[in-house]
């Protein structure tokens, strides 16, 4: 257990340091930092000035080091618009997009896995047809046209402005963006429990304990929802990484002001340290969500343990 432990630790270490070094080296890539900091009206003196005053005079390879000296000491760079440090404008917005993505998940595991089992239970009735046609439209129904649609619906019918308000905390201005953020969520975890569900059901232990005269709930309980939540744990991993990044698209059509706006903005505005910082907090992001998954394999597969 603890090499299984340690292994994925250095995983996640080493997947963090790749990171960094591909930020580093596509920022570099895009063209002269300090030209894209700079004005488009000034001289080449005042770029130059701009250059030595951010080390980019210095070879490449101590610029690498003195970067990843920097993220060590927790200097993550300011932003040259507002001055404020990129961390303390991600932190500013993170409490928005957490809000909207936590709600989002929610959405997806409350209606995505109970309507996947149902479908499992009920297999190629119209119910279970039902089911996979709703998933299917979940995941491929992109989130900015349903944003957009709910939006007009709301305004054009009820009157009422689906999207931020003063108060970004309360369930009525959350709902809508949150349950746009959650569709295609909510259509993957539908369709992977089902899945799951039925490959579970079909196998000789299940057989076996049917023929045992076990009662079909705690064949269901005890047997079917540990093995059937393994591919879950994978989904869920991904989705929980994806809380920060994948909730651009629907910030913007609501106007949410959470980290993916504020990504937006950065890229539009060439405000590189603040976009160096969001991609590198977008993949810590990924990243622990993939090492607490393998954690929860210690959990809910033995045989991890065995091995």
């Amino acid at each position: 257990m603890l090499l299984y432990i340690s292994s994925r630790l250095i995983r996640a270490i080493a997947t963090m340091i790749l990171t960094v070094t591909i930020v580093f080296i596509f920022i570099r890539l895009s063209g002269d930092p300090a030209a894209a900091l700079a004005p488009p009206d000034v001289g080449q003196e005042v770029i130059d000035q701009y250059r030595e005053k951010l080390g980019l005079d210095q070879p490449l390879w101590k610029q690498y080091l003195t970067y990843v000296g920097s993220l060590a000491q927790g200097q993550f760079g300011y932003s040259i618009h507002t001055g404020l440090p990129a961390l303390t404008l991600f932190l500013d917005k993170l409490p928005a997009t957490l809000v909207l993505g936590g709600t989002a998940l929610l959405i997806a595991l409350g209606i995505g896995i109970p309507i996947g089992v149902i479908a499992a239970l009920n297999r190629n009735t119209p119910i279970d047809r039902g089911v996979m046609a709703f998933s299917v439209f979940a995941f491929a129904m992109p989130n900015f046209l349903f944003g957009l649609a709910v939006i007009l619906i709301g305004a054009l019918v009820f009157q009422v402005f689906f999207g931020a308000s003063s108060n970004l905390f309360s369930l009525g201005a959350v709902l809508a963006p949150a349950a746009t953020l959650g569709l295609a969520s909510m259509g993957a975890f539908a369709r992977f429990s089902r899945s799951s569900v039925l490959e579970t059901i079909n196998k000789p232990f299940m057989i076996a304990a049917e023929a045992r005269g076990i009662p079909r709930t705690r064949r269901l309980v005890r047997h079917v929802a540990p093995n059937a939540a393994i591919p879950l744990v994978t989904l869920l991993g991904l989705s929980l990484g994806s809380l920060i990044a994948g909730s651009v698209v629907t910030e913007q059509v609501f106007a949410w002001p959470g980290v993916g706006q504020l990504l937006v903005r950065s890229v539009i505005t060439r405000d590189i340290a603040v976009v160096q910082f969001l991609v590198l907090a977008v993949a810590c992001t990924m990243v622990i969500a993939n090492f607490l998954v393998d954690m929860l394999y210690l959990v809910i597969d033995p045989r991890i343990r065995v091995r």
